[in-house]
């Protein structure tokens, strides 16, 4: 008997636990692993993966990880598949499944996400491999002088992503919805809150039009703060306030839960900001982490490709890992971990 999408949606969210998103592209991998003077090819990218998913006791702090239409396909040194290794560890498997950001057209510096066509054959795949949920970004630029998000630019992504949600659950597979308000620019805190209401105030619409299950959906949205080239960074307390605003503003209390993506903040920072997100208590959704690059650079920094760099890189990937699940209750307490060390060396790197 196959779960229900809410039974998988919630455990996606369960306590004490968050997200790993290694959904990267080869491209984008190709960027990371060059800047550390990785070689770069699908046996170093496997190598890598499999560093993050076999790292001992990791199953205490990750609820699901995010593939892509590579690695989902990969096994580990002793030919076992990622998503079996994963579920033999009680780890769901997920995958991305948009194929990335093109130009919207007649609308300058806006973007829109394809993937659509050939979308039902490739999901009905990805479940026979092993997923039981996906994921769908689209991403957008906030400048106020120049009206972004355009409303244009907000419907078509919205509406392509509410399509791709629906289909998902046709063949029961839980939806990660991801509007993306992006982090770069030098946006204020208030027209990041406007653009991120405005984003998940369309999407829930959408949802809800095309008849999505709300019970079996997952939002993973940014933090509400000022732009990474703004003279007055946010603080940790003006993040949560703002933030939880805008959910409560927008999102209706059936839907599953909501995981916060890092979009670019440092691992300290986001670490910090989700510390006071959850340091609010309960809220009508669970609330938790799916995040990439803030648990993944220090860890791939260690590593540095190299098979003796394994262990120390797991460890401190496992200990960023855990202190993310202990802020999205508010509970981290800066022990002086070996990740938290790593961190503040490395941050500003």
């Amino acid at each position: 008997m196959k779960e229900s999408l809410n039974d998988i949606a919630r455990a996606l969210v369960a306590l004490h636990k968050g997200l790993l998103a290694a959904d990267e592209s080869t491209k984008s991998a190709a960027k990371r692993f060059e800047a550390l003077g990785i070689p770069c090819d699908e046996e170093t990218r496997r190598q890598y993966r499999q560093l993050l998913i076999t790292t001992p006791g990791i199953e205490q702090y990750l609820s699901g990880v995010i593939f892509y239409d590579e690695t989902i396909r990969q096994q580990t040194d002793d030919g076992v598949l990622f998503p079996k290794y994963l579920e033999s560890h009680n780890i769901i498997p997920g995958i991305k499944v948009d194929k990335g950001l093109v130009p919207l057209d007649n609308f300058k510096d806006e973007t829109i996400t394809e993937g659509l066509d050939g979308l039902a054959d490739r999901l009905k795949e990805y479940y026979s491999l092993g997923a039981r949920f996906a994921k769908w970004r689209a991403a957008f630029k906030v400048d106020a002088a120049a009206h972004l998000p355009s409303k244009g630019a907000l419907h078509a992504n919205l509406h392509t992503m509410a399509r791709y949600a629906a289909m998902c659950q046709t063949v029961g597979i839980v939806p990660i919805v991801e509007p993306e308000v992006l982090y770069e620019g030098s946006h204020t805190i208030t027209e990041a809150k406007e653009a991120t209401r405005a984003a998940i105030g369309l999407l829930m619409a959408m949802l809800q039009a095309y008849r999505v299950d709300l019970t079996g959906t997952i939002l993973k949205t940014s933090m509400v703060l000022a732009g990474k080239q703004t003279d007055t960074p946010s603080k940790p307390e003006e993040v949560a306030q703002a933030t939880l605003e805008v959910l409560h503003a927008a999102v209706p209390k059936e839907l599953a839960g909501i995981v916060f993506l890092s979009g670019g903040q440092t691992p300290e920072q986001v670490r910090n900001n989700l510390q006071a997100v959850g340091a609010r208590g309960e809220q009508p959704w669970p609330i938790t982490f799916s995040f990439s690059r803030a648990v993944q650079d220090p860890a791939m920094q260690a590593w540095a490709g190299k098979a003796e760099n394994v262990k120390n890189a797991q460890e401190i990937y496992l200990g960023l890992t855990r202190d993310n699940a202990q802020a999205r209750h508010g509970e981290y307490g800066g022990n002086g971990t070996v990740a938290g060390d790593f961190v503040s060396q490395t941050q500003d790197a």
